[in-house]
């Protein structure tokens, strides 16, 4: 073990030992002629061709790092003495530090004023008794447990450390190239499969594409194995990232506005921010319950409201990581929650479907003031897993376990438009999705058949159903650039190997 130690160049060593040799009087010895011991052997005159700056090796069981131009060491065959190894580590002339095997020596007091003692962890390790197994981090048992089990899967190709740590954020694809830059095109509805990336170890709860154009290719997905993941979705089909920031199932995930960042939700009480490109863990948000759901401030992305196995809902300062409001309900637990448009006010799904209950399953939030605006907007005995806001309408939908979706206005008091509900695709409890398209045209919905479904949005007709899984579709994320494309996850047995299948009109 050895350590490099950067010194400062200037000439103050030699000239204090200068001045030292002239202070002295005729038949005065130097300060190491009087403390060598009469039987030590002499130790030779180095001569003075060579100059050393950084020296390091071991001096008994303790790491040192010797400055030898304070003791005006610059010669090719300097030795230092160990007391206990009996070892001289270095010849200064050489490329390479040489061992020298010599009779134990008394190390001249000059020498060892020389001398910067650091820890060493070598003779610690030696204490250690070998039925001790030394102590491993959570987070590094974690990550090493996830890499094992990618490697030892041989139905999972080795991308190597190379893709892992090749930048994926730089390079725009070619097949996104000639949709940059154009006006939004109308949404399509994807006709045949084109590609299946397998990778989760447990069912995938959620994927989202990038919202940034550029890097629209990047798809995200958040599984209950405890990871989330990033795609190439467009191109070649690869897993780019594997994130293991949490150490329970990763029940929510998006990305932030920049397109830089993932905000997680997980099941081990917390939710994160993690840097897309290095997997760094940037803000940490400690919760004291499992967190269901996450959802950023429209016009303030450092504001991150976390809702889940709790009565309340808590927004968060991501800059300071402290809680800014809290919004409580007689509930008990949030299952998704929407902000309107404009962050004035906010609306959340609860799990709240009792008759005689004052507080109903959609709750609005004035933000600012943390006060219930109304808890009389859905009076249907169903919970809504889901929330999805129109991209242009001031209409949002919630998916019920009454197998359609009911559509609100967004202004007081938000009333529910019973002329017109998107039927035909089951729920059956699962916690599926829904979601737009960006020209507000299609409406999209997994379905507990493993179906994903496309409605017209302005007449609530089923235009087509895709038979994406064998097991229950919770999520359909369409493309923001690329038409006619969508990706679906699955929900399956942890036993099997949940998929992503990205589907394109052909």
């Amino acid at each position: 073990m050895s350590s490099l130690v950067a010194y400062d160049n200037s000439d103050s060593g030699d000239d204090s030992s200068d001045q030292q040799e002239k202070s002295l009087s005729p038949g005065q010895t130097a300060p190491f002629e009087q403390n060598r011991s009469p039987n030590a052997p002499m130790l030779p005159d180095p001569p003075t061709s060579a100059m050393i700056q950084v020296v390091s090796g071991y001096h008994g069981d303790t790491l040192f790092n010797c400055h030898p131009r304070s003791q005006s060491l610059s010669q090719s065959d300097w030795r230092s003495c160990s007391r206990r190894q009996e070892k001289v580590v270095m010849d200064c002339t050489s490329p390479s530090m040489t061992h020298w095997n010599i009779p134990s020596v008394q190390t001249p007091p000059c020498i060892q004023k020389s001398f910067s003692l650091v820890s060493n962890s070598t003779k610690r390790q030696q204490n250690v008794p070998s039925d001790v197994r030394p102590y491993i981090s959570k987070r590094l048992r974690l990550s090493t447990s996830v890499e094992t089990e990618q490697k030892d899967d041989p139905s999972e190709p080795d991308h190597g450390s190379q893709s892992r740590e090749a930048p994926i954020l730089s390079n725009v694809p070619s097949k996104l190239a000639p949709y940059l830059g154009q006006k939004p095109r109308a949404a399509k509805i994807p006709r045949r499969l084109l590609m299946s990336l397998g990778g989760h170890k447990g069912p995938v709860n959620t994927v989202q594409w990038s919202p940034v154009p550029q890097f629209s290719h990047l798809l995200l997905s958040a599984s209950m194995d405890k990871t989330f993941k990033v795609w190439d979705g467009a191109a070649s089909g690869r897993c780019l990232r594997v994130y293991t920031c949490h150490s329970g199932a990763v029940r929510d995930a998006c990305w932030t506005p920049c397109g830089q960042q993932l905000l997680t939700a997980s099941f081990d009480n917390t939710a994160a921010i993690t840097d897309v490109e290095t997997g760094q863990q940037t803000v940490k948000l400690n919760n004291e319950f499992k967190v269901m759901c996450v959802a950023l401030h429209p016009s303030n992305p450092s504001v991150v409201l976390c809702g889940g196995y709790s009565s309340a809902v808590k927004a968060w300062d991501s800059r300071s990581c402290k809680v800014m409001k809290v919004y409580k309900a007689g509930v008990q637990q949030t299952l998704d929650m929407l902000f309107l448009r404009g962050g004035e006010d906010f609306i959340t799904s609860s799990d709240c479907v009792s008759r005689d209950s004052a507080d109903r399953t959609l709750i609005a939030w004035d933000y600012q003031t943390t006060a219930v605006l109304s808890n009389q907007i859905y009076n249907e005995r169903y919970t809504c897993p889901s929330l999805a806001l129109h991209p242009l309408e001031d209409t949002f939908v919630a998916q019920t376990n009454g197998n359609y979706m009911a559509l609100f206005s967004t202004q007081r008091p938000y009333r529910m438009n019973k002329r017109r509900r998107f039927e035909g695709h089951k729920v059956e409890g699962y916690a599926v999705q829904c979601e737009f398209s960006l020209d507000g045209a299609l409406l999209v919905s997994g379905s507990s058949t493993g179906s994903a479904h496309f409605y017209d949005f302005h007449s609530a007709r089923l235009l087509h159903t895709l038979q994406a899984h064998s097991q229950p579709c919770l999520c359909v994320s369409q493309h923001p650039v690329l038409p006619a494309t969508a990706a679906t996850c699955d929900w399956a047995d942890s036993s099997l190997r949940p998929s992503l299948e990205m589907d394109t009109h052909k």
